[in-house]
């Protein structure tokens, strides 16, 4: 399984999404022999310390993120790449937080757009993307293709339903 590292774990601090605590997914990842880990929790970066010191004792590289979810229902995943850009995605989970009530995160997509200068993002697909998912995706590229580390990338995954050649074909 050399080169493959998974970049948009949860851990338990992502209420009833992730079930494991962030030292046992670095664990699991190394004993997978996987090349690296995010911990990327929804809305939150509460489980990245202690993912980050787990991932030095194992000797495994360790990429800070988050799992955005905005209040249209979109998914994003983002990784700073930089003190500057981690401070802009801190700041814009507290306003997030600070506007609404206790244990949400109100964010909307100019939100995120403002606050991306120096993120690496992933916009995650819906299970079923519809005719307007690639249209929004080009314009979401355009809207931030000069604040990125790199180009507005697409997360896709294989859910092991059958039709996972379909789905990403679709997707590509």
């Amino acid at each position: 399984m050399t080169g493959f590292a998974e970049l948009g774990a949860r851990s338990n601090f992502s209420f009833l999404d992730g079930a494991s605590h962030p030292a046992e997914l670095v664990q699991a990842a190394a004993a997978l022999g996987l090349a690296g880990l995010s911990i990327c929790d929804t809305n939150s970066l509460a489980g990245v310390v202690r993912g980050h010191v787990a991932a030095q004792e194992a000797g495994l590289r360790f990429v800070v993120g988050c799992r955005l979810v905005l209040e249209d229902g979109s998914s994003w995943l983002t990784w700073p790449t930089d003190r500057a850009a981690y401070g802009r995605l801190t700041a814009l989970l507290s306003r997030g937080r600070m506007h609404a009530p206790k244990g949400e995160c109100h964010l909307g997509r100019a939100d995120l757009f403002a606050a991306a200068e120096g993120l690496v993002l992933a916009a995650i697909p819906p299970a079923q993307p519809e005719a307007g998912f690639a249209t929004r995706l080009r314009a979401d590229a355009a809207a931030v293709r000069d604040r990125l580390a790199m180009p507005l990338l697409l997360a896709a995954s294989c859910t092991y339903q059958g039709d996972d050649q379909r789905r990403l074909d679709l997707l590509a």
